[in-house]
């Protein structure tokens, strides 16, 4: 292995802003480090090195004294196969787009690359986003590098498995029930899944959702950050942006603070939990107490968060893919036909009743964070597990309604609004990565990476990363 790719992401930027090392060199890293490794994990299926090096050839036009702070000086990176690069195929992980070639990049993208990325590849994902286990009939299944015959999860699973391995420094993911939070969770990664807002997409015909956001992924905490930095911003054609805020992001790692009083959950009081994670997450939440923070075990009233994410998910797969339906049917996998006629069926006081759902459960949350600065709970409520498994349809014994209900520890906090990080957190007696799951209040993302960060040191997992896949048995 290449000990560059070895390198962090903040200490590849810093080698490129010196000059010690070039764009085109690490782009060659990158290169070979997929070569060697993506016929065990398919994670990145898609490469346009040529048009990286183009970007990075224009780029290196500039001096780096030129440049401004959190240039990311050409460092490769990884693009989620849902956003269009341009120039670049974009499958969606559907046959009916195994052909599509987007002339425009979507914001995030365009924001990125405008702040020094280079983009060398789209990562895997599941068809349209659906599911947290990646495979799909273009590229196939995804897995995991810490044991092959796993699945790194989804629907980020591609990125995660390649940031594992070490094929990229940093990677786009997306989250709208846990589809970057569980991905990081299963390969020993960081994923992060910001407030609505803060990372601006699109252009999209619905560009007010709040419900699916996109987010950074890296090995470590800080490289979450750096990435974070990069991609956040307002802009005129994503309506509910932010502004990026005064202060870098960096700096709430670089100079984190403890919280006072955190709470933590074993299992939100609505999943069953793998007791193997259970004892893994409890264990992670006694070091925050190791570190002179308060722990108390509690969580906010989550009552009603199932039927209200299933009926706001069926709207969105009802809304955004309802008109492919009647001419590409046959191309579309069961899950996501289930999941539109779902929405199809919905009337206005089903839609209604899920938006008021939301409002109280967010209102239940925000009086939470005035006796806790922060909610600790597992990710994922099993480890990761075979990948020929579609999805789970039961845990201990607690049997679900659909593809989507083993994700509730994820898919709960999605509907919080709130910013949520997942972070290595410990391994199963069978080697098996398990994350935590951090919950910080609305817009709350300098804190929630401030307490990352102290708790990555704390548990000293980050340095366990890029790992050769292995081969392993389910």
């Amino acid at each position: 292995m290449d000990e560059r790719v070895k390198w962090t992401a903040r200490e590849a930027v810093a080698r490129l802003g010196r000059g010690e090392v070039s764009p085109l060199e690490l782009i060659d890293v990158a290169e070979r480090r997929i070569a060697e490794t993506d016929a065990a994990l398919n994670a990145l299926p898609t490469r346009c090195f040529d048009r990286a090096r183009d970007k990075a050839k224009a780029l290196m036009k500039t001096p780096p004294s030129e440049r401004p702070p959190g240039f990311l000086h050409g460092l490769p990176v990884a693009i989620k196969d849902l956003n269009p690069v341009a120039g670049v195929r974009m499958t969606m992980g559907s046959p009916i787009y195994a052909d599509l070639v987007p002339e425009r990049s979507d914001i995030l993208v365009e924001q990125l690359e405008a702040n020094g990325a280079v983009v060398v590849a789209k990562s895997n994902t599941p068809e349209f986003g659906a599911g947290a286990q990646t495979f799909n009939e273009v590229f196939g299944t995804t897995t995991n590098p810490w044991n092959t015959a796993l699945t790194p999860g989804g629907s980020s699973g591609g990125a995660a498995s390649a940031l594992a391995a070490g094929q990229v420094w940093l990677a786009s993911g997306s989250d709208m029930g846990g589809s970057l939070r569980i991905p990081a969770s299963f390969t020993g990664t960081v994923g992060l899944r910001p407030s609505p807002g803060r990372v601006a997409s699109g252009p999209t015909p619905f560009c007010f959702g709040t419900l699916a956001v996109d987010g950074p992924m890296a090995r470590n905490v800080g490289d979450v950050a750096l990435m974070f930095d990069a991609m956040v911003g307002w802009h005129p054609e994503d309506p509910i942006s932010l502004p990026a805020p005064e202060r870098p992001f960096i700096e709430a790692v670089e100079r984190p603070v403890a919280p006072r009083r955190v709470a933590y959950s074993p299992d939100l009081g609505i999943s069953p939990i793998d007791p193997e994670v259970a004892e893994i997450c409890a264990a992670a939440a006694r070091r925050f107490a190791g570190l002179g923070i308060a722990v108390e075990e509690a969580g906010p009233d989550l009552s009603n968060v199932v039927e209200c994410f299933d009926i706001l998910r069926a709207v969105s797969f009802a809304a955004s893919k309802g008109p492919l339906l009647a001419e590409h049917r046959d191309k579309m996998k069961p899950e996501v036909i289930w999941n539109i006629e779902a929405g199809l069926a919905l009337g206005a006081a089903d839609i209604g009743r899920a938006e008021a759902l939301r409002g109280a459960i967010y209102a239940r949350t925000a009086a939470f964070f005035r006796d806790y600065d922060l909610l600790l709970c597992p990710t994922v409520a099993t480890p990761p597990f075979d990948h020929r498994i579609r999805y789970l349809d039961e845990i201990e014994g607690h049997r679900f309604d659909n593809y989507a209900g083993w994700l509730i520890m994820t898919f709960a906090l999605t509907v919080t609004a709130c910013p949520c990080i997942s972070v290595p957190c410990g391994m199963t007696r069978d080697g098996r990565p398990v994350g935590l799951q951090i919950l910080a209040p609305l817009r709350g993302e300098a804190a929630l990476l401030s307490a990352a960060a102290l708790f990555e040191a704390e548990c000293g997992l980050a340095d366990a990363l890029p790992i050769d896949p292995r081969a392993g048995t389910p």
